[in-house]
């Protein structure tokens, strides 16, 4: 267990690396919006095995690539930060980034959001999937049924499952949820575990070996085989309001044409029955719909109120 501070400085001092590598390359990309690609290039971070998920995805190759007409390359990386410095040096071209991720693409390298993805609504104590596809998910903070804690202000003295710091349910959220009911998770004798996975935070909880996680809502469907009785044992004393869904993001000086060619490409391909599976069982996405820059003003709001946990 350790304080979650080291982190939270750690994360800002990335963002002052992407600051100062954008003073030249931002610019750059602000300039010229003509890139056309000779062979694409498209990165995720997958949410399970990488091995297993990148030969899943990898016919998404040719799905996509029958709708551009070029080569198309898709492959994993280890984590957020490091597709959107791929996407900042003009290696990668399209980026499947969560919200807190692409905001931060966007503010440095002028990124281009392109679509949202689509899931089902998950509702009811259960964390049940509705029929309803919606372009946003929530996040939860969990505890043992039995432990005692009932509130945000029970979470005092207590130890906390979290995710990476650019995780938008899995920190940002959860976090400034907790700062706006007045707890301080810096500041109110509060320990923090970082671990990878929200699967993993659940079973933390579970196994007793932190008070509580922050989680993305559903997150506790994972672990069912595992522990069947998670829904009764396991409950949330916190759900946050609406967080965008995960974005296909574009590099800044991408073509107009060529956005709109791809955007029209991941809507076409994802409503094919061979490519919906694959996007389905890659990252969990049912569909695409457009998206826009503000989209993603209540994120920006979020992280500002975030920053306040480090001062």
């Amino acid at each position: 267990m350790k304080s979650f501070k080291p982190a939270l400085i750690s994360f800002f001092a990335l963002l002052t690396v992407i600051t100062l590598a954008a003073c030249d390359k931002g610019s750059a990309n602000k300039a010229k919006s003509d890139y056309v690609p000779k062979e694409l290039t498209v990165q995720f971070v997958p949410s399970q095995n990488a091995t297993t998920i990148e030969a899943k995805a990898k016919p998404l190759e040719k799905l996509l690539s029958k709708q551009l007409d070029i080569p198309v390359k898709v492959s994993v990386s280890t984590d957020y930060n490091t597709i959107v410095e791929a996407m900042g040096s003009k290696k990668v071209d399209v980026g499947f980034l969560p919200p807190d991720a692409y905001v931060l693409a966007h503010k440095h390298y002028d990124a281009k959001v392109l679509l949202l993805a689509q899931r089902y609504d998950v509702t009811g104590a259960d964390d049940h999937n509705s029929d309803k596809l919606v372009d946003f998910y929530r996040s939860q903070i969990l505890v043992r049924k039995d432990s005692g804690i009932k509130s945000i202000q029970d979470l005092k003295n207590k130890k906390i499952a979290v995710q990476d710091t650019t995780s938008t349910s899995g920190w940002i959220y959860p976090a400034v949820g907790m700062y706006k009911k007045g707890v301080d998770i810096n500041r109110d004798n509060i320990q923090t575990a970082q671990i990878k996975g929200h699967d993993q935070g659940v079973l933390s909880v579970y196994n007793k070996d932190t008070d509580a996680a922050f989680v993305w809502q559903g997150a506790r469907n994972l672990v069912k085989q595992d522990a069947p009785d998670i829904m009764d044992e396991v409950v949330p004393i916190y759900t946050s309001t609406k967080i965008p869904n995960d974005t296909i993001t574009v590099r800044g000086d991408m073509s107009a044409k060529w956005q709109k060619k791809l955007t029209q490409a991941f809507e076409k391909v994802a409503k094919t029955k061979k490519g919906h599976a694959i996007v389905a069982e890659v990252y969990g996405h049912e569909g695409y719909t457009p998206a826009k820059d503000s989209d993603f003003d209540v994120v920006r709001d979020y992280n500002k109120t975030a920053k306040k946990l480090d001062e």
